[in-house]
């Protein structure tokens, strides 16, 4: 088991959205394309910075390694030397866990068929609604508040964690458990018993954004835009960005979609950037101190108008793929300051069965900007109406009008 991986969120969030997302085998299938030259004091010092907040490897595999010959159980020794490290983003996961990852990269998951986000007015939203899923088959529709999850309100927490919540990451809930939803539409409230169920996710779906006529006398304009929304960095996710920038109408711009993308397979970030970008770097990272690139693609559209979509549920290889654009002039960002999460992290066995992730670099944007604990300030900050604003600039740039 070897190559870094990227994670997003808190050790529970990140289960519960189950998308740890793999770096995984970006160096050993060549994605990464070059490294950086060694030497100067700026590279130097941020190696020395990122190194510094990360566990030893060794040294948890060694406290699992007593724990075994003891009887007791690798995993927890494993997670004590972790939770002491200050790492923030390391964890310890046994093999049924660390196998609902990479069934997560394949776009499965448990859960109840709910996307959520921030509302206008600072609500758990419910944003999209999978058909036939749980949630559907109770009536629950986009645009209903989540209040509660359990009895436990929800308005206060991060959407990702809401997210965790509903996918039972901290309980570790199965496929077949239940979750209680209080639900609020209009003025009524109500209560739904859902069943977590096995489902597979569409991570990019591809929609038309039509415009009236200035002069209303005729259809909608026939070139309008294209919406782009990708929930996640699954396996074949930047391809399908890819193929949809191909196949939009030559004289049609993109509107961008990433709030609520909780990360995923940096590698498909990265053909996704490559789908509006002809080559250059992508982004910087280190493992180690040793410092490493991760370039585009040549080829990509650079010509068609592009807006980027983002809010405080856009991480880790979501904002990698924000940063890249921000950075290379290519796209116009909008929305709210994205989640923060730029680390690198690296999987490795354990005795006993189970895998450690640990931290053991961080990304940086092609201007060299750091991620991790910041976040990426969009270009046009925008609190309510984010999609509307996105879409009146992208209009403005010729892409939607």
């Amino acid at each position: 088991m070897s190559g870094p991986t990227q994670c997003f969120g808190p050790r529970g969030v990140r289960r519960g959205a189950a998308l740890t997302l793999v770096f995984a085998g970006v160096l050993a299938t060549g994605a990464v394309t070059g490294s950086l030259p060694r030497g100067s004091a700026k590279s130097e010092e941020f190696a020395t910075r990122s190194v510094a907040s990360t566990v030893d490897r060794d040294e948890v595999a060694a406290a699992a390694a007593r724990a075994v010959a003891d009887g007791k159980s690798g995993k927890e020794a494993a997670e004590e030397v972790v939770s002491r490290s200050g790492d923030r983003w390391g964890a310890v996961y046994d093999e049924r866990q660390y196998e609902e990852f990479e069934q997560a990269l394949d776009g499965s998951y448990t859960g109840v068929g709910i996307s959520a986000k921030r509302s206008a007015d600072g609500q758990v939203e419910v944003a999209r609604v999978q058909p036939g899923g749980p949630a559907d088959r109770a009536g629950i529709e986009p645009g209903d508040l989540l209040r509660t999850i359990d009895g436990h309100r929800v308005d206060r927490r991060p959407v990702a964690e809401v997210v965790a919540l509903l996918r039972g990451d901290r309980t570790e809930a199965a496929a077949g458990t239940t979750v209680v939803l209080g639900i609020e539409r209009g003025t009524g409230l109500r209560t739904e018993t859902l069943r977590r169920a096995r489902l597979t996710t569409e991570a990019v779906t591809v929609r038309r954004i039509d415009h009236p006529r200035a002069d209303s006398s005729g259809p909608s304009d026939s070139s309008g835009a294209v919406l782009i929304e990708v929930d996640s960095f699954t396996r074949g996710s930047g391809t399908k960005v890819r193929d949809a920038v191909r196949d939009a109408p030559s004289d049609a711009g993109v509107l961008l979609d990433l709030r609520g993308n909780s990360g995923g397979l940096v590698t498909e970030a990265v053909t996704a950037a490559s789908a509006f970008l002809d080559g250059g770097l992508v982004a910087t990272y280190d493992v180690h101190g040793e410092q490493r690139a991760l370039y585009a693609q040549p080829g990509g559209d650079t010509d068609r108008p592009l807006v980027v979509l983002v809010d405080g549920g856009t991480m880790s290889a979501a904002e990698l793929l924000t940063g890249a654009l921000q950075d290379r002039g290519r796209a116009v960002t909008v929305g709210s300051r994205t989640f923060g999460k730029g680390s690198v992290q690296m999987p490795s066995k354990l005795p006993g069965g189970s895998v450690a992730e640990l931290t053991v670099g961080h990304y940086r944007t092609p201007a060299g900007r750091g991620v991790d604990g910041r976040g990426i300030t969009p270009d046009l900050t925008v609190g309510s109406g984010a999609e509307q604003r996105a879409e009146t600039v992208l209009s403005g740039l010729g892409g939607g009008s």
